[in-house]
């Protein structure tokens, strides 16, 4: 995990303007006049840069928006089309594959919607079969976890259900990549939605948060108290933020680990939720001393294991073990389990080709998600480039009610 996404690049090509597509709902419907467009459209540009949006910094009632769980049940997936040769090289045709494997098992529980450059558009069509629905927008990479918002539901008992977008800035992992486009992305989505976008003016990325859906954050420092996205920002005040943009009431951080990957140490790869009164920590195959990722993870657990529930109880903390012989070997190639994704009816996750490994995880995710199917997926390619399956997705879920 030393390299950053496949190449250290400083610029990535920045977004193009895509056509205007009629807004959808707030329940993710198309409105009639896009009906004749197949599994084809495309977002509305509103500007390339993502400069003079002005945010909602008059936060609404306490709780009014908040982001569930994972499990809970989803409207759709959304995803982003890998297209940029620069960043991937000669791995771009194996990562393709990758997202195109990880979107068509997902379309077998739920819709799934992948953005994708115009120019992009007939090649992905031919990849990812007429399942999935392709949509025109700006991207230029696949981080969709990363770039696009976190969908907010109102609270239970709201006589007005609704969802809206939250918003964290994207500024390319502190600064390390450029992606104009991706950039605007949050944006897109909230208007083509015809949701609200909530922004409170922090910098990171989806993948730097967790949340358990019932008013509880998991983050690590290093991602969030950094001068690389948010300099002369407090942790108080950036705990402050994160927890009125998610609609939660308390934080748990952990140290993380600044400037040995791109993500500075995104939780998603150490420590997850499972449930409100279960974490699941990653867990290396060879304890080796002195290495700074073993002494993360040992550190990592000692921080959960010392954080208690919003009940005062502890919390169960469930170790998931690394593969000791996968496929890839690659510096930078992130053999993790921990990186699954939870969708309606099934856990997606890797597989890495260590057969005891594979199935000691697919056996662990199975007991923790007992009503899910576990899919595990050959996803050596985007491990190649630091990343994997939950970094590739964002759920919008389902509006209570419906």
């Amino acid at each position: 995990m030393s390299l950053p996404r496949r190449t250290f690049l400083s610029v990535v090509p920045a977004g193009i303007s895509a056509a205007l597509l009629p807004a959808c709902s707030a329940e993710g419907e198309r409105s009639s006049s896009s009906a004749d467009s197949g599994n084809r459209g495309s977002l509305s540009t509103p500007n390339s840069t993502g400069e003079g949006f002005t945010p909602n910094t008059d936060p609404p009632a306490i709780h009014q928006f908040f982001m569930p769980a994972e499990e809970a049940e989803h409207e759709r997936t959304w995803m982003c089309w890998p297209s940029n040769e620069d960043i991937w090289g000669d791995g771009l045709e194996e990562v393709q594959n990758n997202i195109a494997e990880i979107a068509r098992a997902i379309a077998a529980f739920e819709p799934v919607t992948m953005l994708v450059r115009p120019e992009e558009m007939e090649a992905g069509a031919d990849l990812l079969g007429e399942e999935i629905e392709l949509l025109e927008a700006p991207v230029d990479d696949l981080w969709a976890r990363d770039t696009l918002p976190a969908f907010l539901i109102t609270a239970p008992g709201d006589p007005q259900p609704g969802m809206a977008a939250g918003r964290v800035r994207f500024n390319g992992w502190g600064g390390k990549q450029t992606h104009d486009g991706d950039a605007t992305l949050a944006e897109l989505l909230a208007t083509h939605l015809d949701i609200p976008l909530h922004d409170w003016g922090l910098v990171g990325e989806g993948g730097g948060f967790e949340v358990d859906g019932a008013g509880t954050v998991l983050a690590a420092e290093s991602s969030w108290v950094n001068d690389n996205r948010n300099p002369g920002k407090t942790r108080d005040e950036i705990e402050a933020g994160l927890l009125s943009l998610l609609g939660a009431d308390r934080m748990i951080w952990v140290d993380g680990l600044a400037g040995h990957d791109i993500t500075d140490g995104h939780i998603d790869t150490l420590a997850r939720f499972a449930s409100e009164t279960t974490i699941v920590v990653d867990a290396p195959a060879f304890p080796e001393e002195d290495n700074v990722w073993v002494d993360l993870a040992a550190r990592t657990k000692e921080l959960i294991e010392a954080a208690v529930t919003s009940d005062g109880e502890p919390y169960e903390v469930i170790e998931i073990t690394q593969p000791g012989e996968p496929r890839g070997t690659s510096d930078g190639f992130l053999a993790s389990y921990m990186n699954y994704y939870v969708c309606n009816g099934a856990v997606i996750a890797p597989e890495f080709g260590d057969e005891a490994a594979d199935a000691a995880a697919r056996e662990l995710l199975a007991e923790l998600f007992p009503d899910r199917e576990v899919v595990q997926i050959n996803i050596d390619g985007l491990a190649a480039g630091g990343g994997g399956i939950h970094c590739a997705t964002q759920q919008q879920p389902k509006l209570r009610g419906e």
